[in-house]
């Protein structure tokens, strides 16, 4: 059994999650192919740690597309006392699908931020305005950093504007990224007149209205991970177009989906598939929950190449 961290991959242009985006193209729009696409993968098992006031997250998936297997394991603590300590931890497990042996165990924290920011790009590069010249990162956690650094390098933005609801963290972020960006004082400030908009948040109620923000922008909605969590207010789930990456996990988990009513238009493998369209011109959100599919394309990516340069 192999150990394998991001950081260990023999070439550097692997820790760029672009290249990541073909594979998962691919998985999302195999696993909205239903039976046909090949991917099993149940909706996660979140299973609370009431004492501490975390959850432990189980997502195995295989794909017979790529013939990969692992199950990945999670863990999210709302409010730690200890913020050294990340709010989201993960192990990847890789088995060899044809025996059941473990093959590798793989750093799951830098993957789920890689492949969600991917995920995230894929959905703005086929929802976002035509012209869209303004970023807005709400939240300066790891997966601001992973969203950023993908966008900066798929898109082309004028202006990147940020805003934490601990601003010294805002300020750190926009002092230690390769680009300008400028820190915002209110969410609301950071949002108005953006064309994309990230939430990456650990909020619990709305930190995001629906009156702030510009018609036809995007919105890429990645955190509220739970029935009860809200980043969106309902005005705007309920006036945007919305797609999700998982139609049963969307209903299961996503506080913002579950709590405003809001109608599902369609899943991003099925505008991949061209099944469904994707409406650039609307308002539009993308409820992200990640998937374990994605992990599996990118752990089977990562333990590939790290294979390759051993």
């Amino acid at each position: 059994v192999w150990r394998v961290a991001l950081s260990e991959c023999p070439h550097p242009h692997l820790h760029r999650a672009s290249l990541l985006l073909p594979a998962l193209e691919a998985a999302l729009a195999n696993f909205s192919a239903g039976a046909a696409g090949g991917v099993v993968q149940p909706v996660r098992t979140v299973l609370p740690v009431p004492r501490h006031g975390g959850y432990l997250g189980v997502m195995p998936a295989y794909s017979a597309a790529d013939d990969a297997l692992t199950t990945k394991l999670v863990t999210f603590y709302e409010h730690l006392k200890d913020s050294s300590v990340p709010s989201h931890q993960a192990t990847v497990l890789l088995f060899d699908p044809s025996n059941g042996t473990l093959k590798a165990v793989l750093d799951g924290s830098v993957i789920t931020a890689k492949r969600t920011a991917a995920v995230s790009a894929i959905a703005t590069k086929l929802l976002m305005p035509a012209f869209s010249e303004v970023l807005c990162i709400l939240g300066a956690g790891v997966q601001a950093y992973s969203h950023y650094d993908i966008f900066t390098e798929l898109f082309t933005f004028k202006e990147v504007r940020i805003w934490n609801r601990t601003k010294e963290r805002a300020v750190k972020f926009a002092s230690s990224v390769g680009g300008p960006v400028r820190v915002c004082s209110s969410a609301q400030e950071a949002v108005t007149g953006a064309d994309v908009i990230v939430t990456v948040t650990m909020a619990t109620t709305p930190i995001l209205f629906g009156d702030w923000v510009k018609p036809g922008a995007h919105i890429n909605a990645v955190g509220a991970s739970r029935p009860d969590w809200r980043e969106l207010d309902d005005e705007l789930m309920k006036n945007s177009v919305l797609f999700v990456d998982s139609r049963d996990a969307a209903r299961t988990e996503s506080g913002d989906v579950i709590l405003s009513g809001a109608e599902i238009f369609a899943e991003l493998g099925e505008v991949l598939k061209g099944t469904k369209p994707a409406l650039p011109e609307k308002t539009t959100v993308f409820k992200s929950l990640g998937m374990a599919v994605e992990d599996t394309v990118a752990a089977k990516f990562v333990y590939d190449a790290w294979s390759a340069g051993n």
